[in-house]
Order: C-alpha cells, then structure tokens, then sequence
C-alpha cells in the first residue's frame, strides 16, 4: 500500500474505533490516544519536506521539527521515558510497532514517536510500520547516543 494511503487508512481506523466507543459510552484515553496518533501521523511532512533535529535539554530529548510549510513544533521525552522506551524496543527485539512501544511503556504518543530510536541507528525498519532492533544491545546504544547529543552543547 502507498504511504500516503496507509496513513489515511490508519486515520480512519482510529476514528471508526473512537466513535464504536463512544456509541458504546466506553471512551477510553487509548482510544483518543490512538486517533491523536494517527492524525499526526497522517499529517506530518514526509522526511524530505522538513528539518528535523534532536538536542538534549533540560534532562528531556527535544524533537524539534521545522516544516517547509506550516509552523514549526516540538516533543519532549523526559529522560525516564527514553530509557523506558529503549528497554521496550530491545524486549521486542524481532519486531514491534510504535503502539507497541506505548502499549509497553504506558507512555504518551508524542513521549514514544520522540524517541529518536530510528533516527540514529539503533533500530532499523523490518516492514511497512515494523521496526527491528538493529543490534543485540538496543538500551545501550540508544543511552549512548542520547548521552551523545547531551554533551554536544
């Protein structure tokens, strides 16, 4: 399936499963959470169409994204939360979604998809949305590499 129609089929799943919860007055935060997911998902600038940069401030990893249009935003992950993430990716080592890691983590979207997990080497695509870990020592690595964008100041 072309991205673009992933991310619009992903959008109306989550929708169709926040109104089946609502209908049944059992509206949950991980039904809205899911949604939020998605609609950000559907909405973020592919790769090509933004600058994106991670810095550590504040003890916090900061995605911080710059769009070639619209407005320019930023996610926090508290350090914590990092670390939570890391030793949730290296647990399902073989293969896992975002929702995975949130599902793991009981974290908030922004919290897990900040996560620059990805971005700088320490788990590696296996799929369509899948990730693998990219080594046998995925907290390791990713406690390294934040620890490396800290000292970069």
């Amino acid at each position: 399936m072309l991205p673009y129609l992933q991310k619009l089929h992903d959008v109306l799943n989550a929708a169709k499963a926040v109104l089946a919860a609502r209908e049944a007055a059992m509206l949950t935060s991980d039904e809205w959470d899911a949604l939020a997911h998605a609609v950000a998902a559907a909405t973020e600038p592919p790769p090509d169409e933004r600058d994106e940069t991670f810095m550590v401030e504040s003890g916090a990893l900061v995605r911080r994204v710059v769009p070639r249009k619209g407005q320019p935003y930023e996610h926090r992950c508290p350090q914590e939360a990092f670390e939570a993430i890391a030793a949730a990716a290296e647990e399902a080592a073989s293969g896992f979604v975002l929702d995975d890691l949130r599902r793991a983590t009981q974290l908030p979207w922004t919290q897990v998809a900040v996560a620059f997990l990805k971005e700088r080497g320490c788990v590696v695509p296996a799929g369509a949305r899948k990730h693998a870990a990219a080594s046998t020592c995925v907290y390791e690595d990713a406690l390294t590499e934040y620890h490396a964008l800290h000292e970069e100041k």
